[in-house]
């Protein structure tokens, strides 16, 4: 009778012990709960997200039909519901509220565990879960290569008028287009080399892509410019093909700023030749220098004298 008493004793304390243990499993390792939601969300008009759970049920004491999932915002819980993506994939489309650019989140399920024939009711949770809203991204450059001083757009979202783009870190002249598009300027850099395309802004730099930089040979006539204070003179640059579109610009630059008054340089888009007037200021000696073409630049030779 001893015997009987603990044998049974040890039964049942054998059996309790597996319980917890599946109790503990189910709790644990039972049932996986996979957030397959990225942490950074491009920004969209309706300001509406999918939040994407998968629910992995483990063992068999789990009861599937019980499984109710949940995404806590603030406080407040969320039914999530059935995904088409396949067994045991939830979603909630999550409505951010104004003027937020961030997401704080978590998971919480409910499900009947079942064992020796009575059932309790369980939950698993995950930790908290933060989703950035990416208001600026960019998509592609327009084109991915040409020459020194051609016009390239860049596409993207939330670009401001403060973006400035760069090329192996040396800033181009940009110009922004929209908040959807913003142009550069191939800088007098070397040709027949492929650079880095970046956007930089007060948020941080956004890779863009690579750009090659082609070599072009360039003409100007005069060679020499020599003229008096006040007077004017025509100067040419001739490109050996057309423009691409958006005008390819000249980086014209002096040692004698004071003694040279000209405007910007631009090739029209299609065109070859453009011309425009130099006019002297004050006397001085020094030249007009342009980078990026022949051997790497061109130099005129200028003279301005009083009158």
């Amino acid at each position: 009778m001893h015997t009987n008493r603990l044998f049974s004793a040890r039964k049942f304390l054998f059996s309790l012990g597996a319980a917890l243990s599946l109790l503990l499993l189910a709790g644990c390792d039972g049932i996986v709960l996979t957030n397959l939601t990225p942490g950074s969300l491009p920004e969209n008009p309706s300001q509406i997200y999918t939040i994407t759970l998968r629910v992995t049920p483990k063992v068999d004491a789990i009861e599937k039909s019980s499984i109710t999932p949940y995404i806590v915002v603030d406080g407040q819980n969320h039914a999530m519901t059935k995904a088409a993506l396949g067994e045991g994939m939830y979603e909630f489309d999550y409505q951010l509220p104004a003027g937020r650019d961030e997401l704080a989140y978590y998971f919480l399920v409910n499900y009947n565990l079942t064992t020796n024939g009575v059932t309790h009711p369980e939950e698993a949770y995950t930790e908290i879960t933060h989703a950035k809203i990416v208001r600026r991204y960019v998509l592609s450059l327009e084109v991915n290569r040409g020459p020194v001083g051609a016009r390239v757009s860049v596409l993207g979202r939330g670009f401001t008028p403060q973006d400035v783009i760069s090329l192996d870190g040396n800033p181009a002249r940009t110009v922004f287009d929209s908040p959807n598009s913003l142009s550069f300027f191939v800088p007098a850099l070397a040709a027949g080399r492929n650079y880095q395309v970046t956007v930089a802004s007060a948020s941080g730099n956004s890779p863009v892509g690579t750009f090659r930089i082609d070599g072009s040979n360039l003409s100007v006539s005069p060679t020499a410019l020599t003229l008096r204070t006040g007077e004017t003179q025509t100067i040419s640059f001739t490109i050996p093909n057309p423009a691409p579109p958006g005008g390819l610009l000249l980086d014209l630059t002096t040692d004698i700023p004071e003694s040279v008054i000209m405007p910007e340089v631009v090739v029209p888009q299609g065109q070859t030749t453009v011309t425009i007037n130099v006019q002297g200021g004050h006397p001085g000696n020094g030249s007009l220098f342009l980078k990026g073409y022949g051997s790497g630049e061109v130099t005129v030779p200028i003279t301005v004298t009083a009158k």
